[in-house]
């Protein structure tokens, strides 16, 4: 199953989006024109459905309900999300759609406007009901997270409950002492990376190191061998052995890798990590052009073998530079005054012509997702 379908309406810097995906998606924009906050509509989503998350809790752990709803919303109270969930290339499956409001006087604390379910067509769920309105303190929490409420939705709720992202950042996985303070939710950024790892069933773990190892020999220079291991004091390590001319003397640890051999070891390990859909940024940071303009190809495969729908946000030429990329699978974020425009580039007759014309992404969309003053940029000036 796969998220075919986004409509949003004040979320973060969108003030209406209505858009369709396919298995692969590659969000394209300048910086700051909200493709970390696209993302997060599924991060959102996630949060709310998973154990010990929730309604409250997701709002929270991103500022407060202000800071979710679009600035340029203006008197419109509401943010409003919609997904709807597809076998591949079929129509929806499920329909999902909230609502989100704040009380307005009391403890302010965000509320549900409305919360409906949709089966094959079917609506299955609506709220508010007539128990919300004999007690209004219940929509401060939504049915998707509660087991005894979504009983005719669960499928929904654990769909949206095994979405993934990493992030990992190298420095955070080399020296987590170093940086003090609770951990996010999550570990988006790879701070407890080796506990996940080394706390995988065995067999699997086993695999998925050595699928990662075949493909780090290609990928890194003299590397033979990737294994997992805790030291004296039981702290988990990841261990690689490169190819020297003294026995052994080529055994390094984590803090010892580079930036790219961590990340794409963190990127290989997400995309093996069950089949749910994957959200991925900027993979290409810290690799070789080599190595990124592989990517495409890679997630393809991956998606061929797991039916896994991949979400990749990136500025890379070189990954985009891929001439198997479709223009269907290809999502252009513009800024404007009234919040980001979205669109798909298989919408746009003009990018879709060039497409067609054998050119790739990188040579059509990349050069309209460029600010228009660019031109002017001169640090030195």
């Amino acid at each position: 199953m796969i998220i075919s379908r986004l409509a949003l309406k004040n979320w973060r810097n969108f003030r209406a989006v209505d858009i369709g995906f396919s298995e692969r998606v590659f969000l394209i924009g300048p910086n700051a024109s909200g493709k970390s906050n696209l993302l997060d509509v599924f991060r959102f989503l996630r949060d709310i459905a998973k154990p010990g998350g929730g309604l409250q809790r997701a709002i929270v752990q991103r500022g407060g309900f202000s800071k979710i709803r679009c600035l340029a919303a203006r008197k419109e109270p509401e943010v409003e999300i919609e997904v709807e969930l597809s076998d591949n290339g079929s129509a929806p499956n499920w329909r999902y759609k909230i609502g989100i409001t704040q009380q307005v006087r009391g403890h302010r604390q965000p509320i549900l406007s409305y919360e409906t379910v949709w089966k094959d067509g079917t609506l299955v769920r609506e709220r508010p009901d007539e128990e919300d309105s004999a007690d209004s303190l219940r929509l401060t929490q939504t049915h998707l997270e509660q087991i005894n409420s979504n009983a005719e939705f669960r499928e929904v709720a654990r769909f949206f409950e095994s979405i993934r992202y990493l992030h990992l950042v190298p420095q955070l996985l080399r020296q987590p002492e170093a940086f003090q303070g609770p951990n996010t939710p999550d570990d988006p950024y790879g701070r407890n990376f080796l506990e996940t790892v080394v706390k995988t069933p065995e067999k699997t773990r086993r695999s998925r190191l050595r699928r990662i190892e075949a493909a780090l020999r290609d990928a890194v220079p003299q590397l033979k061998e990737l294994t997992d291991s805790r030291d004296e004091a039981g702290i988990p390590h990841l261990e690689a052995m490169y190819a020297h001319w003294r026995p052994n003397a080529g055994r390094q640890r984590e803090d010892q890798f580079s930036d790219g051999t961590l990340r794409l070891i963190g990127l290989f390990w997400s995309l093996l990590e069950g089949d749910a859909p994957v959200l991925l940024e900027e993979p290409e940071l810290s690799l070789h052009s080599g190595i990124v303009a592989k990517l495409p190809a890679l997630f393809y495969r991956l998606h061929r073998r797991k039916k896994r729908q991949i979400f990749v946000s990136t500025h890379s030429g070189d990954l985009l530079s891929d001439k198997s990329i479709g223009a269907e699978e290809v999502v252009i974020l513009r800024p404007d005054k009234e919040g980001t425009i979205v669109e798909v580039a298989s919408s746009i007759a003009e990018v879709r012509d060039l497409l067609d014309a054998g050119l790739s992404v990188a040579d059509v969309v990349v050069p309209r997702t460029s600010p228009p003053t660019l031109g002017q940029f001169d640090l030195l000036e």
